[in-house]
Parts: structure tokens; C-alpha cells; sequence
């Protein structure tokens, strides 16, 4: 079983490795080398400008703007989403009234609830953020216009105009996108649970609350654990560049008055709007760093004894 062991291990891996350094890998030492450039992005000549654009960088309001305001989803939208994925994926599988022949089960009609929350994750993430723009419309928007058919006419915002506003709106829609995708993946985590464990529960008079955390939390908090970093990377990333640039005001979004940017939008301003690749690569290079830095943040935060059942 030794002969030839390490020839088949290396078979395997030289192609997949080779493909991951060529498109993830290189990209990234490309993009470190320009932003020490002052490559335009369209002319095939540029110079070496040293660490000028990171001494930019640091003088950048709107920088400094588009990074708080990832933070703030990277933070914000993993607790709120987790949380509601959470709570309906314990109500679809262990959250219901006992049954004749079942201690343990969920509330009625839990599958049609599973299908109802992944429903989202079935549409593209430009359709949700347009459907959601047109909901927000001020004037004739399906929330306005429900307000005004309960008899609040006079409370209309302007949602996506108001720079108080405008990002939680956008998180919203976030939110409403995501949950149902960690809805079933937690649904499918507490369906391993063993049923023995929560009957034990209850016979010894232990709450749903008391069962959720000292029994469902524990044993998925790997999972957990991996859908923080899973959601915190879309929080940074495409999904929210996505939803800012096509709901929010001003040029390419991110308005009013840089109320909503993010780092991927502000990358895409400038590298496409301002012709500036060479600094678009170095706010890119930063995005790396906050990413990597906050995998590494809720990896050593979530570090905990692995509990097996």
C-alpha cells in the first residue's frame, strides 16, 4: 500500500494546485506589484512610484468612509443573519409542540417554511437589489405606498436618498438574501443532532431555551463558526458591491454623499470611473488585508474545545 503513495498523492494535486496559483494566486502578486505603479489601466507604460499610493491611501476621506462602512457589514450583517438563521432553523427542527410518536419536532409546515427562506438564494443577487430599489421608490415604492394604505401618508421617507438611511436599508436586503441559504444549512447540521439528547432534555424539565443553548449552539458551533467567516467574505465582497452599486444614488452608487461606498465599489470607481488602476489595486490590496484579518479575528475569537456526538 506504501508503493508508489506519494507519486499518487502528488498526481492528484499538481493540477488543482497549478490552477490555483495561476488564477488565485498570481492575481494577487500582480495586484500587489501595481499598486506600487502608477499604472492607469489603459496605457501599456507606467513607472514605479514606490509607496506613493499607500501614502495616498492614508489621506483618503472616502477611503476611510468605504472601509468603516465594510466593517460595519462585515460585523453587523454575521450577527443578524446568523441570528434569524439560527432561531428559524431550531423552530423547523426542534422548535415545535410535541406529536403523538415524536418528543421532539418541529412547528407545522416546517418544510414549506425551508423552501420559502432558500427562496431567495434561487434569484440573482442584481434581480434582488433592483427589486428592492423599486420597493424603496419614495413616490409610488411598495413600502411607501403600504404606509400610506394603513394611514401613515405622512411617513415617507426617502430610504435610499437619506444618507441616515440609505446602509441599513442596504443591509436589509442583504439580510433578506442571505438567511435562507444558513437556514438550511443549519437546518441540515441540527437534523445530525441525535433526537436522543433534547428528549433527555426535556424529561429532566430543561426549556426550548435551555436547549438551544446548552445543546443545538454547542454542537453546530463549528458550523456557526464557518458561516461567520462565510458571511463576513460576502459582506466584503461581491454581494455588496452588487447591491450598493445598483440601489444607491449618485455616480456608480454608493451615494448620497458616500453614505453607502464600500471598499469593492470604491476598487471599481476607481479603477473603471477615475482610470486610476494602479491606486483601484492598492485599496484591493487593503480588502485582502481587512478579509484575511477578519477570518483570522473570528477563527481565534470562536476557538473552542470540538464537541463530538
Amino acid at each position: 500500500m506504501q508503493h508508489g503513495k506519494y507519486r499518487f498523492i502528488v498526481g492528484f494535486l499538481v493540477t488543482p494546485l497549478a490552477l490555483y496559483a495561476l488564477f488565485v494566486i498570481w492575481p494577487f502578486v500582480q495586484s500587489i506589484y501595481y499598486s506600487f505603479t502608477n499604472w492607469s489601466g489603459l496605457s501599456p507604460e507606467f513607472s514605479m512610484v514606490g509607496f506613493d499610493n499607500y501614502a495616498k491611501l492614508l489621506d483618503d476621506d472616502i477611503f476611510w468612509k468605504s472601509l468603516q462602512h465594510s466593517l460595519t457589514f462585515a460585523v453587523v450583517l454575521p450577527l443578524i443573519t446568523l441570528g434569524l438563521a439560527l432561531f428559524f432553523a431550531f423552530m423547523i427542527n426542534v422548535g415545535g409542540r410535541r406529536r403523538k410518536g415524536a418528543a421532539i419536532a418541529g412547528v407545522r409546515g416546517s418544510s414549506f417554511y425551508k423552501i420559502v427562506y432558500f427562496f431567495p438564494q434561487v434569484l440573482s443577487i442584481a434581480i434582488v437589489a433592483l427589486l428592492f430599489k423599486f420597493a424603496y421608490n419614495p413616490s409610488d415604492g411598495a413600502i411607501n405606498s403600504f404606509l400610506k394604505g394603513i394611514g401613515l401618508g405622512d411617513v415617507q421617507p426617502d430610504w435610499l436618498g437619506d444618507p441616515d438611511l440609505a446602509l441599513m436599508c442596504v443591509m436589509a436586503v442583504l439580510v433578506w438574501s442571505t438567511v435562507g441559504f444558513f437556514v438550511v444549512l443549519f437546518s441540515a447540521a441540527m437534523a445530525s443532532i441525535p433526537r436522543d439528547f433534547y428528549e433527555a432534555a426535556l424529561l429532566d424539565g430543561a426549556s426550548r431555551f435551555t436547549t438551544f443553548f446548552k445543546i443545538t449552539l454547542p454542537l453546530l458551533w463549528d458550523t456557526v463558526q464557518s458561516g461567520w467567516i462565510y458571511m463576513g467574505i460576502l459582506a466584503l465582497g461581491a454581494e455588496s458591491f452588487a447591491v450598493v452599486q445598483i440601489m444607491t444614488v449618485g455616480p456608480n452608487g454608493g451615494g448620497p454623499d458616500y453614505s453607502t461606498i464600500v471598499l469593492p465599489l470604491y476598487v471599481y470607481q476607481k479603477a473603471f470611473r477615475d482610470g486610476q488602476a494602479a491606486y483601484a489595486t492598492t485599496i484591493g490590496v487593503s480588502l485582502l488585508f481587512v478579509t484575511l484579518l477578519f477570518a483570522a479575528v473570528v477563527m481565534r475569537l470562536g476557538r473552542r474545545e470540538r464537541l463530538e456526538y
